[in-house]
C-alpha cells in the first residue's frame, strides 16, 4: 500500500530529526577514550559509529531512501556544526584522528546504506513466483 504524502512528509521530517538528535549525541560521546595500561580504545567513537550505523540501517529497513538520506542529512549537520569553534573558541570535534572519522564517517555510512539495493522486493517477486 503506498504511503500517503503527508505521511511520508512526515516520516522525512523525524528522520531528520532523530539524525540531528544524533548526531549531537555522538558528536558529544566520541571523544571517550578508555586507556588499559599502554593501549586508548576509542569507546566512545566505536559506539558513535555502532549507533550512527544501526539508526540508519533501522531508517531504512522501515522507511525508504529518502528517509535514510533525511537521518544522514540531520546526522553530517549537526557534526559539521559542531565541528567548528564556538563562540567562546570550544571545538567538541576536535582535529585528531577520532575527530576526523566521525566527521567523515557519516556521509559515507549515509551513502552506503542509501546506495545499498533494496531486496524486499526482489524477495517479493521471486516468492510469487
Amino acid at each position: 500500500m503506498a504511503a500517503s504524502v503527508a505521511t511520508r512528509v512526515g516520516t522525512i521530517v523525524l528522520a531528520l530529526v532523530a539524525g540531528a538528535i544524533f548526531g549531537s549525541v555522538g558528536t558529544v560521546a566520541h571523544g571517550f577514550t578508555v586507556v588499559l595500561g599502554p593501549v586508548t580504545l576509542p569507546i566512545g567513537l566505536a559506539l558513535a559509529l555502532i549507533g550512527a550505523g544501526a539508526l540508519l540501517l533501522g531508517i531504512r529497513a522501515i522507511a525508504d531512501r529518502w528517509s535514510t538520506l533525511a537521518a544522514g542529512i540531520g546526522l553530517f549537520v549537526v557534526v559539521a556544526s559542531f565541528a567548528g569553534a564556538g563562540p567562546g573558541g570550544s571545538v567538541l570535534v576536535p582535529n585528531t584522528w577520532m575527530g576526523v572519522v566521525w566527521t567523515f564517517a557519516a556521509p559515507l555510512l549515509t551513502a552506503i546504506v542509501v546506495a545499498w539495493p533494496d531486496l524486499r522486493g526482489a524477495r517479493a517477486r521471486a516468492k510469487s513466483n
